[in-house]
């Protein structure tokens, strides 16, 4: 079939083998040659600058001739879509140009901001066969096969970190597969808050109280205010600076009981091993045997060092996992596995089911109806859902244990090699203990600096970040602006912790001289 608007060309097609095969050949092409010169690019964005060059064909030069900032794109790209089809040549050559200059190179080895966000030839295979598929599996039904493997990979998952039995499929728990660790905590919230008003009754919703630490992640929050919790009964206890910014258990007792006796009902603890800010690991056993004591829901969000934890030296940081009530870890973050693949496990499924359970006429079936399978739209808050155990299970089959440990194991000593560069340079110093693969420092201020070294530190970070050469990021510790280093990208090499490090050293010396 001809096409307008292609010169003759024949148009594509919805779907065609043959040109799939062509295009697909091509694409894989484009991404290779990405992956390849992925270096040559600055690590983060670099759209507030004006970026200009002659060579529109190279992937590592742009050709733009408006200054570059909020809404550049809007500037570059018709207000409308085409009418007639567009050459394949043409989008790559508007990808090269255009969206490249605004996309922030989460896969570079010079990329160490926030938590790290894994992308690897076994998870864009997997990625794939799932788009060809492009199933909606939000009932066994509806392709078996897709939620029969997302068991099977749940329980193995479940295996190597030696959860307890309680989370297996076998038993009374499982495993399913979240967007993302947001959607995993809002879940076993909700379980959680429903589970609570059943006991204490609906009109109990505004006495129900949660607690974390001022180091857990944010979509916590988020979750209470979805979940109609009162926001003054998110109660955040100040973590312990000399627990590496783990919370203190008797600072959650004493909070407890000062809610108890205001007649409040404690039903939701949320544990977390590995921080945002500092990596800190909190005292799961300790937490688990104070939401046993008053029948609180406990949950543990390892999204970050979860990955960590199948490493046999450091599977004690899950110790205390037995009391939990749901578990949640993200094998997009730190295991080879491309976003989007949050892993959630409960002791008692039939707490989700219960509450996301919806049954219309046009969804019924036998094998639902006879309660014989699993179907996952129950345990989530969506209907439809990805193939995106595909994925997991091609990082699990193609990799294996042994070599995921091994790539764990890897980023932690690069972190480690990292850690001993900052102690052998004096104008800096390590703010926490590193536990896993981040590390916290700044650089120390003078001591007349008035501000404790937050204008020196941002500095300092916006002055790498700036050069392209690498991109890292910031949190604040007991008042203190630290910097943080995460290793993770699965190219990154000790040449490239080397280069970083040169990078702010040599920074360094710029911004302290400028406070002379």
């Amino acid at each position: 079939m001809e096409g307008g608007g292609g010169g003759g060309e024949e148009w594509l097609r919805p779907m065609d083998a043959e040109q799939l095969r062509e295009c697909g050949h091509r694409m894989v092409d484009f991404v290779a040659d990405y992956y390849k010169s992925i270096e040559a690019f600055p690590v983060l964005s670099q759209i507030p600058h004006l970026l200009t060059s002659g060579d529109k064909r190279s992937l590592t030069r742009v050709h733009v001739t408006v200054a570059l900032g909020p809404g550049y794109l809007k500037e570059l790209l018709p207000d409308s879509a085409p009418r007639q089809p567009d050459t394949l040549d043409s989008i790559f050559d508007d990808i090269r140009q255009k969206i490249i200059p605004g996309v922030t190179h989460w896969q570079s080895p010079n990329y160490f901001a926030y938590y790290p966000s894994n992308s690897s030839t076994a998870g864009f295979l997997g990625e794939m066969l799932s788009a060809a598929f492009n199933i909606v599996g939000f009932s066994w039904i509806t392709s078996p096969a897709a939620t029969e493997l997302e068991v099977i990979v749940l329980d193995w998952f479940a295996k190597m970190l030696q959860l307890p039995s309680q989370f297996l499929s076998t038993a009374l728990g499982g495993g399913v597969i979240q967007g993302t660790a947001s959607e995993a905590v809002l879940v076993a919230l909700l379980a959680a808050r429903d589970r609570a008003l059943k006991k204490h009754g609906k009109q109990s919703l505004e006495k129900l109280v949660v607690y974390a630490s001022d180091q857990t992640h944010s979509s916590l929050q988020k979750a209470c205010q979805i979940a109609g919790i009162f926001s003054e009964n998110f109660r955040v206890v100040i973590a312990d600076c000399n627990k590496n910014y783990a919370v203190a258990s008797e600072a959650v007792s004493e909070a407890l009981s000062i809610d108890l006796s205001s007649g409040l009902i404690p039903f939701f603890i949320c544990a977390t091993v590995g921080t945002t800010s500092s990596s800190a690991v909190d005292p799961l056993p300790e937490l688990g045997q104070i939401a046993k004591s008053y029948d609180m829901w406990f949950h543990i969000d390892a999204a970050y060092a979860g990955s960590a934890c199948i490493c046999p030296e450091y599977r004690h940081h899950l110790n205390g996992v037995e009391e939990a009530d749901s578990f949640n870890m993200n094998a997009h973050k730190w295991f080879l596995t491309n976003f989007d693949c949050s892993l959630l496990w409960v002791k008692d499924k039939s707490f989700l089911i219960q509450l996301l359970s919806t049954n219309p006429e046009y969804l019924k079936n036998k094998a639902s109806q006879a309660n014989s399978v699993v179907d996952f739209k129950d345990w989530q808050i969506p209907l439809g859902r990805r193939f995106r155990s595909l994925k997991l299970w091609m990082v699990l089959r193609l990799y294996g244990v042994d070599n995921l440990q091994s790539y764990i194991r890897k980023h932690i000593h690069l972190a480690e090699h990292f850690e001993q560069l900052l102690i052998s340079d004096s104008r800096f110093e390590v703010v926490t203990r590193r536990t896993f693969s981040l590390v916290c420092f700044r650089l120390v201020p003078p001591t007349s600096d008035q501000d404790n070294g937050r204008k020196l530190n941002y500095d300092l970070m916006d002055g790498v970040n700036s050069s392209g050469q690498i991109f890292i990021t910031h949190a604040v510790l007991s008042g203190k602006f630290v910097l943080r280093f995460a290793v993770g990208a699965p190219l990154t090499e000790e040449q490239h912790v080397d280069a970083a490090w040169k990078l702010l050293q040599d920074e360094a010396t710029k911004v302290l001289g400028k406070m002379v």
